[in-house]
């Protein structure tokens, strides 16, 4: 008899994973939630940075953003890769030079392990993934941002696997918004192809047209440098 039970105990959680599955897939792609005009709420943003030049296109992004009301933001990038962090400071100081305001509190700059090393062996590659999801689900337990903006890092697809997680057990829901690189103009990027495959991002934007017909879910913006 409680064999039976376990069993159909096991079948309604199935059935209950299943439904949630499908119910966040339907909400995946939806706009950002804003109240009205009058919203004034303020989003906590995950912004994941990269070497080859995906800082700079994420920097040229934020500068056409209503940074007001992205905040606080957590700037991310890889444990070997200080210069990006430094970008991200020296852009958010112009910032507050430009409107007088005080930043203090509103900003934070992190450094997540990487899964792969260029060059480094598949082998030795497990044990370094294993350790980049682990520091990755406790960053995001830490943060737990409302919004997350990348653009084709390797270090973006552990932070978006785990927020994904998140939205199917409902810890915290977050919205995946990804930006291809203006680099790839016939096919996307390996974190691209992921996000895009496993529809894990919640707005998924390309910057050629011809990328647009390849991949018809995703949303054609023109040249965003």
């Amino acid at each position: 008899m409680s064999s039976v039970v376990a069993i159909a105990l096991y079948m309604v959680g199935v059935v209950v994973a299943l439904v949630r599955l499908v119910y966040v897939l339907c909400q995946t792609g939806k706009p950002l939630k804003v109240r009205g005009k009058g919203d004034s709420r303020l989003f906590r943003t995950l912004i994941v940075l990269g070497s080859g030049g995906h800082t700079a296109e994420m920097l040229n992004l934020l500068a056409v953003l209503q940074k007001e009301r992205f905040a606080p933001r957590y700037y991310i990038a890889a444990a070997t890769d200080n210069m990006s962090l430094e970008k991200a400071r020296s852009f958010e100081n112009s910032l507050a030079s430009e409107t007088g305001h005080k930043l203090v509190g509103t900003l934070q700059f992190m450094q997540i392990y990487r899964s792969r090393e260029v060059g480094q062996s598949y082998i030795t590659s497990v044990w370094t993934t294993l350790v980049a999801m682990a520091h990755s689900l406790w960053l995001m337990i830490r943060v737990r941002p409302e919004v997350i903006l990348c653009n084709g890092p390797g270090t973006c697809i552990p932070l978006c696997i785990i927020a994904f997680v998140f939205k199917i057990i409902a810890i915290q829901w977050s919205s995946i918004f990804y930006v291809e690189s203006i680099a790839r103009v016939q096919r996307l990027s390996l974190s691209g192809l992921i996000l895009y495959k496993l529809r894990i991002a919640d707005q998924f934007f390309v910057q050629w047209p011809q990328l647009q017909r390849k991949y018809p879910r995703a949303h054609y913006v023109g040249c965003l440098m």
